[in-house]
């Protein structure tokens, strides 16, 4: 398949700038891969599709605060620093990308906070837009990471053209976000709300984590018409032995086991073992699923509706078949369903 198979319209007036006002009332596309259907309800009726001893996979990584704004030595100039990955705690050395970039060389200071209480020297040009900052900081390695929270902002995704606004501290996050480490939420866990986790755990179906720390490298632009050229950027995946044991249990009893999100699905086909079972993980991912592809862990999934070209659209094409895919994005532009991250549910059974 080619890059140009996951082009569709989609009106700008869908993509959603704020969250629905409760987390499981968010829409709902029942997709049945099955029979064909396409269903529309309430996230929160997602209950009425599982039943005792099936699974649900979690992604429980936590999004921190990871957009700071600066002003660079003599000139002033406000500079964005979105902070990427830590690269060595001791030195403070971050991965970070910098707008406008144009304007920020190896050598250059930028100016943190009202009272430039924190400093960072840039001191290396890693690709055409990202920089390695050093954070120079005296004080602990935990007082820092304080400061760095109190001078960041809630990373939403740039389509969103609003200033953050103090909800979205908790609402770009999901309830059950754990593990820090990501810059960007795995949005198909935003719609469980405490009471509906309480209502499946009651009703008996299990819940499995993972932790995937989701980087901005999945939303990187598919530049390539070829799929199997395009490289995805590395995030790192933790699987252990509890989530591992579940999910197998589930697979030999022929159970429904859902990925909850793009991250849990890329996250279990990181790590299967010959004989189609889940291994217990702890490394880096760079998995990219495009069709055609052969799904070992997951017969369910829970996801957000994606952009045109991107890769999420690309890895539910797989799963659920191109065709159905395309004719239920076309059936919700029609009805208006909200998209991207702060967007509406689809699950696909």
């Amino acid at each position: 398949m080619k890059l140009s198979d996951f082009n569709f319209e989609l009106p700008e007036e869908l993509l959603a700038e704020f969250p629905a006002e409760n987390r499981d009332e968010s829409r709902l596309m029942v997709l049945n891969r099955e029979k064909r259907t396409i269903e529309h309800h309430q996230f929160k009726d997602i209950i009425n599709y599982f039943d005792e001893g099936d699974v649900m996979v979690l992604n429980n990584t936590k999004v921190f605060p990871a957009r700071l704004f600066g002003n660079k030595e003599k000139t002033g100039a406000r500079i964005e620093v979105f902070l990427l990955r830590e690269l060595n705690e001791e030195q403070r050395l971050w991965d970070v990308l910098v707008d406008p970039a144009r304007k920020i060389r190896i050598g250059n200071k930028l100016y943190f906070g009202d009272d430039d209480s924190l400093v960072a020297e840039v001191i290396d040009n890693t690709t055409s837009r990202g920089r390695t900052l050093r954070f120079l900081f005296d004080g602990s390695y935990e007082e820092f990471r304080k400061k760095l929270k109190q001078l960041g902002e809630t990373p939403l995704p740039k389509y969103i053209k609003r200033d953050p606004v103090p909800e979205d501290k908790a609402r770009y996050q999901t309830i059950y976000a754990k593990n820090e480490g990501a810059v960007a939420a795995p949005t198909a866990g935003m719609h469980f709300s405490k009471h509906l986790l309480k209502r499946l755990e009651i009703k008996g179906v299990d819940l499995a984590e993972l932790t995937l720390h989701v980087g901005l490298g999945t939303f990187n632009p598919v530049e390539v018409e070829d799929l199997s050229k395009h490289k995805m950027d590395s995030e790192e995946l933790i699987i252990e032995q509890s989530a591992v044991d579940t999910v197998n249990a589930a697979l030999k009893n022929k159970r429904r086991i859902c990925a909850v999100g793009t991250t849990v699905m890329r996250g279990l086909e990181s790590s299967v073992s010959s004989q189609h079972t889940l291994n217990t993980y702890q490394g880096w991912t760079h998995k990219f699923i495009f069709p055609p592809f052969d799904f070992s862990i997951a017969n369910c999934m829970i996801t957000n509706f994606h952009t045109p070209k991107s890769t999420l659209l690309m890895m539910v094409s797989a799963f659920a078949d191109p065709d159905f895919i395309k004719e239920a994005y076309d059936v919700a532009v029609k009805e208006k369903y909200n998209f991207y991250s702060y967007g509406d549910a689809m699950l696909v059974i």
